[in-house]
């Protein structure tokens, strides 16, 4: 994409602004290095695009491709070009929760990307013992309704099997529920009041599940509407 302009808003958007470009910065940024990491936090972009958008990137010194030693696949590292985007990914993340939050629709709330946030989400330290497992079970999907976060140690691993371990939180909720209440759109009391979510366990963990399972980053920053006086419209 070429906008045959000297500004540097234009020649940073040929390249940033292709579809997919800012996600794929996104997940760089947040630690993703391979292939198949990435493509988990993108959902639904094809492996052809992912290939080009990355090495579009590579070329212009957003990425350092580095082949896995022993294997075919390689690993992309954000360069320091690319780090130094994070304030604005930032800036844009909480520009989105100000003003593009009332866009979401029922398609968007993914339990595959809900699923990985709050694997990212996860405080370790927080949690009693070298070992903890979370149980999800979403009421609105058919296919894979039960979901696992498993942590060991510093490692945090979600999936879709029993690891045969003993659970120590269930979740019973729904992907709009658990998102919404990520996202801090409400509190894990409302939800729970309302009856959209139900959280098992010893209090210690059920009491104060912010501690170890962290809301979004942009959890903090009020709607637009919030900050207006403006009521949503039906």
């Amino acid at each position: 994409m070429k906008y045959g302009q000297f500004c540097p808003i234009a020649k940073a958007s040929e390249i940033l602004g292709e579809k997919w470009t800012i996600l794929i910065v996104r997940e760089l940024l947040m630690g993703s290095t391979r292939f198949n990491e990435l493509q988990r936090g993108l959902g639904v972009i094809s492996p052809t695009i992912l290939t080009k958008r990355l090495s579009m990137l590579t070329e212009r010194g957003l990425v350092h491709r580095k082949r896995i030693p022993g294997q075919r696949g390689y690993e992309y590292h954000a360069t320091e070009s690319c780090r130094e985007l994070l304030p604005i990914l930032l800036s844009l993340g909480g520009w989105g929760m100000r003003w593009a939050r009332t866009n979401l629709t029922e398609s968007d709330y993914d339990v595959e990307l809900l699923m990985l946030y709050l694997e990212r989400s996860i405080v370790p330290d927080k949690l009693p013992g070298n070992q903890a497992v979370i149980r999800f079970r979403f009421a609105d999907i058919q296919d894979i309704s039960d979901w696992w976060i498993v942590v060991s140690d510093d490692h945090v691993d979600v999936c879709t099997t029993d690891p045969g371990k003993d659970v120590d939180v269930y979740f019973n909720t729904t992907v709009r529920a658990m998102t919404d209440v990520w996202m801090a759109e409400r509190s894990y009391k409302d939800a729970v009041n309302a009856g959209d979510i139900t959280v098992t366990g010893p209090r210690v963990l059920t009491r104060n599940v912010e501690s170890w399972m962290r809301n979004c980053i942009f959890a903090d920053l009020p709607a637009a509407r919030a900050i207006l006086g403006v009521q949503p419209m039906l």
